[in-house]
């Protein structure tokens, strides 16, 4: 057991330098020389080291280190340890690349740089969530507030970033970068998710209809699909009103809306997004 857990905790930490290391690329090679301010206290740092030309891996520790000693009762000390892993290797990488080995600008295109940036971020903060740590700010605030305040995280992040932008709105002096900044963030943003819960392939699909049974027959032999049966009610009369609840990849999904009208135009269809997908398929079939 002891084997495993070590095996799994060094899983983590190879997730958390590669996260670190991709997301200081992103800075150094792309963000940073163009002055593009993406969300977070990587974003800050780079505002700050505009202003004062302290070092930005310096600023992340400076800005990280308080609010890691307050966060540790909120996210535990295993979490806020990786996290505090996260971000020094994180301020190494950067400094490093910047300071002692004079890490050329990848490009010096706008649109390729706030592209490209946003994408390394992502893939970074993605990475390292994958080592079961955070990238420290906005998420650390976020939990905080969460479990202080009640606050939405999502909402909390997101304020966290305007206000960065805004901020480096002013102090570049240019609404251009500002604008650039949002759409690094809405990048990075798309490919943290893609890290962390992958390709989102499959739809879910819930079928009401007064034939089911013979409308789940025709999926199974006319598509090779399988689904499961819900039982329950019809919320304004107390007879039985049941539902076909099925997985389907999305590339299938209009063969699937012809099938059900053709037998059934009276069906009520509901196709949702499938977030992530965990286990066998065979616990709906």
């Amino acid at each position: 057991m002891n084997i495993i857990k070590l095996k799994n905790e060094l899983k983590n930490y190879f997730f958390i330098l590669s996260g670190s290391l991709i997301l200081a690329i992103g800075v150094v090679g792309f963000l940073a020389p163009n002055k593009i301010a993406t969300g977070g206290t990587s974003g800050l740092s780079i505002v700050l080291n505009y202003i004062s030309n302290i070092p930005i891996g310096m600023l992340l520790l400076i800005t990280n280190a308080p609010l890691l000693l307050i966060s540790v009762k909120y996210i535990g000390k295993r979490f806020a340890f990786r996290t505090m892993i996260s971000i020094v290797s994180l301020a190494l990488y950067i400094d490093l690349f910047r300071e002692v080995f004079k890490f050329p600008a990848l490009s010096d295109n706008t649109l390729l740089s706030t592209i490209y940036g946003g994408v390394c971020v992502g893939l970074g903060i993605g990475v390292i969530f994958k080592g079961d740590a955070s990238a420290g700010g906005g998420a650390i605030i976020a939990r905080i507030l969460k479990d202080k305040y009640n606050f939405k995280p999502g909402t909390v992040i997101l304020t966290l970033d305007i206000l960065i932008i805004i901020l480096s709105a002013l102090v570049f002096k240019d609404l251009e970068l500002a604008l650039w900044a949002m759409l690094s963030i809405f990048v990075a943003s798309k490919f943290i998710d893609l890290v962390v819960t992958g390709r989102k392939q499959n739809k879910i699909v819930h079928i009401a209809s007064e034939d089911l049974e013979a409308l789940k027959k025709i999926i199974a032999s006319k598509m090779g699909v399988s689904g499961t049966l819900i039982q329950g009610n019809n919320l304004s009369q107390s007879n039985q009103r049941n539902i076909i609840f099925l997985s389907i990849n999305k590339n299938r999904i209009m063969t699937l809306k012809n099938l059900v009208e053709k037998h059934d135009p009276e069906a009520y269809m509901i196709v949702l997004e499938a977030t992530e997908l965990l286990g066998s398929s065979n616990a709906v079939k």
